[in-house]
């Protein structure tokens, strides 16, 4: 009997009046079989069902309980962490080089600004189209990618000040620092909000300042 049968308690008798299930989806032609008290159980079919004994409803309750819970087991979804790990996977963007400090006197010009960046690389083949991906620092300031589709072995650097986005370069338009030079976390992640990649330095990360300019 497959999961498709639908069924329902009838209140009709048979023989010694045996409680009744109802199962559709099965065409037989009209006719009887009565059974009696101490005899078989009884069966009834009819044109659009079969009446069966109420022994034969609870095995037919029990395998469609157990189908049930069988595709529900089959059927949970990943977990938000499983789909990170799943997308990290299949990402070949990676966070290849941050100069947090940017060098010379930090006199909060465009051009010093300009000089603070983290640069991500594709180490795959194919181009991957960093539209809605986002790159963060530890403090929530967040960058938004528009209109940028990254090559394959190629790398893009994200400057923190105005300029004009071209090939291998994009601007954050900021007019103050970003990147904390004594310890942060650039965090990249993708339109669907899934971590890719995360690299830390400073203090609490395992390292000093090394001269501004953190390469993985």
């Amino acid at each position: 009997m497959s999961a498709y049968s639908n069924t329902k308690r009838d209140t009709c008798r048979a023989g010694a009046g045996v409680a009744k299930l109802w199962v559709l989806g099965t065409r037989r032609d009209t006719h009887t079989v009565h059974g009696s008290r101490s005899g078989p159980a009884a069966v009834h079919t009819h044109r659009w069902g079969t009446f069966v004994s109420s022994r034969t409803t609870r095995r037919i309750a029990a395998a469609v309980l157990a189908a049930t819970a069988a595709l529900g087991a089959t059927a949970l979804p990943a977990t938000a962490a499983d789909g990170d790990r799943q997308q990290a996977r299949r990402s070949h963007v990676e966070i290849s080089a941050v100069q947090y400090d940017s060098p010379g006197y930090d006199n909060g010009s465009n051009r010093s600004l300009n000089k603070e960046w983290v640069e991500l690389t594709n180490t795959g083949r194919r181009a991957v189209n960093l539209e809605g991906w986002t790159l963060a620092d530890e403090d929530g300031n967040t960058f938004t990618f528009r209109h940028y589709r990254l090559r394959g072995h190629e790398s893009v650097r994200v400057h923190t000040g105005e300029g004009r986005d071209r090939d291998g370069h994009v601007f954050q338009d900021r007019d103050e620092y970003v990147w904390d030079n004594r310890s942060d976390t650039a965090t990249l992640r993708n339109d669907h909000d899934r971590r890719i990649d995360r690299e830390s330095w400073g203090r609490g990360h395992g390292g000093g300042h090394g001269g501004g300019h953190h390469r993985r």
